[in-house]
């Protein structure tokens, strides 16, 4: 059989079978079939509202200004927190790791967040970032950075 021909067959195939899970109520899909393909992967669903507000989040250009001072924070948070930068450009986009994001947020007071507000030169919404990763980090995974997690880093030289 041509391979367009297979395609096109198992498509209409994978539609018949929707169709009909649909029709006998076997494919409801919704949240609960969210739920099922995704929490497993730390990923839950989001309010229109939630979702809508993310879309502020991702304007953090990597400038390195919020990390200015921030040296002494870093090193009392023995590795879970390395930086408001790294905050806003990977905790804030990957909701799996939202629950880390919040160990490392506990280590930057609010107060901190709105001054490093001010000097952003895109306005990224830090405290409003802090308290969306805050409240989403119980539905997502919990990694405990190593430095707490108890195993050693390896090694520079092998």
């Amino acid at each position: 059989m041509p391979p367009r021909i297979k395609a096109l067959f198992l498509l209409a195939l994978a539609l018949l079978r929707t169709i009909l899970h649909r029709a006998l109520g076997r494919g409801s899909g919704g949240i609960g079939a969210f739920r099922a393909n995704y929490d497993a992967d730390g990923l839950a669903p989001v309010s229109l509202e939630q979702r809508s507000s993310m879309g502020e989040f991702g304007s953090c250009i990597a400038c390195g200004l919020c990390d200015r001072g921030e040296s002494v924070r870093i090193e009392r948070s023995g590795g879970a927190y390395c930086g408001i930068m790294e905050l806003m450009l990977a905790g804030s986009r990957s909701m799996p790791d939202f629950g880390a994001a919040a160990i490392a947020f506990e280590h930057v007071p609010d107060d901190v967040l709105l001054e490093k507000e001010r000097i952003c030169p895109t306005a990224v919404p830090m405290r409003k970032i802090a308290a969306f990763v805050r409240d989403r980090a119980g539905e997502s995974r919990r990694s405990l950075p190593v430095a707490t997690s108890g195993r050693a880093l390896p090694s520079a030289g092998g």
